[in-house]
């Protein structure tokens, strides 16, 4: 039996993510209509957190719950994992007991060490390189407001961390442009610049990434492991928050997306990310809707 992970968004082709797009907005539609799925009956998920979350872990639970699954909540803290069993040896034992397994963890080493030795599909819910399951539910968003994200123009303004990452292979798979701002210091690894070097655009300007957008995208400035950085971050970041005049450069119907939780008044101004053109608790909710379609897809595959 072959074994699909979704470790990053290169690990599937551009029709296999187009086809759990379709799906995503299919569920959607079922949920809100009243239907019922038992797409995953008889079906476990295994989720492990090192790190903590809100949506990751109520999507994936809620997804399961919702399609007649069931979801093991995970944590270092009541596992072996926390006391130092290796990775590999985790992902064998689970692998023999539930059918799906998801990992949020710090290093992107550590989930790529789990896939190679576990005998089910496993799912990346935030390494410190990927998010690949936000950019499910951003590019259902996009689609659900506007249609088809090719040919478009993103800019990414903020920090070169997981998400920009993710963005930037997404603009290569489903070929649209991404402006990345980033302050000097901060920008985006260089071999993921280098493999997405024809759809992307750095620069230190954040009006002159956002300008002309379709689509203006931050996150926070000091992500979970950052923390440390925090003064210094906020700082060098100052320049390259979200406000009116930023969204202004972008095209008048531009939308605006966070994959949350978000800092008023830092990294985004409280008028734009509560403004007409923030579709950000579209793009929470569709995490639900993108998870189911995605957990089918890997199960199914």
């Amino acid at each position: 039996m072959t074994v699909k992970h979704f470790l990053t968004l290169n690990d599937l082709s551009l029709e296999q993510l187009t086809r759990i797009l379709k799906r995503a907005m299919e569920v959607k539609t079922e949920r809100a209509t009243g239907q019922v799925s038992n797409s995953m009956q008889n079906r476990v998920l295994g989720m492990i957190f090192e790190k903590a979350s809100t949506r990751t872990r109520v999507a994936f639970e809620a997804a399961m719950a919702q399609c007649a699954g069931h979801a093991i909540f995970l944590a270092p803290d009541n596992t072996q994992l926390g006391r130092g069993e290796p990775i590999e040896d985790t992902a064998r034992v689970l692998s023999r007991m539930v059918d799906i397994i998801m990992l949020r963890t710090f290093e992107h080493s550590k989930i790529e060490a789990f896939a190679q030795y576990a005998q089910v599909p496993v799912i990346n819910a935030l390494t410190d390189r990927f998010h690949p399951c936000q950019l499910l539910a951003d590019l259902q968003t996009f689609e659900e407001h506007r249609g088809s994200i090719r040919g478009a123009k993103v800019a990414w303004i903020g920090d070169g961390n997981n998400m920009c990452h993710s963005y930037m292979n997404a603009s290569r798979i489903f070929g649209f442009h991404l402006n990345i701002a980033c302050p000097k210091g901060y920008a985006p690894d260089a071999d993921i610049c280098e493999l997405n070097q024809d759809s992307i655009t750095l620069t230190e300007n954040a009006i002159e990434a956002a300008s002309g957008a379709d689509l203006v995208v931050t996150d926070v400035w000091a992500s979970m492991g950052d923390e440390a950085e925090t003064l210094e971050r906020q700082r060098a970041f100052k320049p390259f928050q979200v406000n009116q005049q930023l969204m202004q450069q972008a095209n008048k119907d531009a939308l605006f997306m966070h994959c949350l939780p978000a800092h008023r008044g830092e990294e985004v101004t409280a008028d734009v990310i509560d403004g007409p053109q923030s579709v950000v608790w579209d793009e929470a909710e569709n995490r639900l809707h993108s998870q189911k379609a995605l957990l089918e897809f890997l199960i199914q595959y």
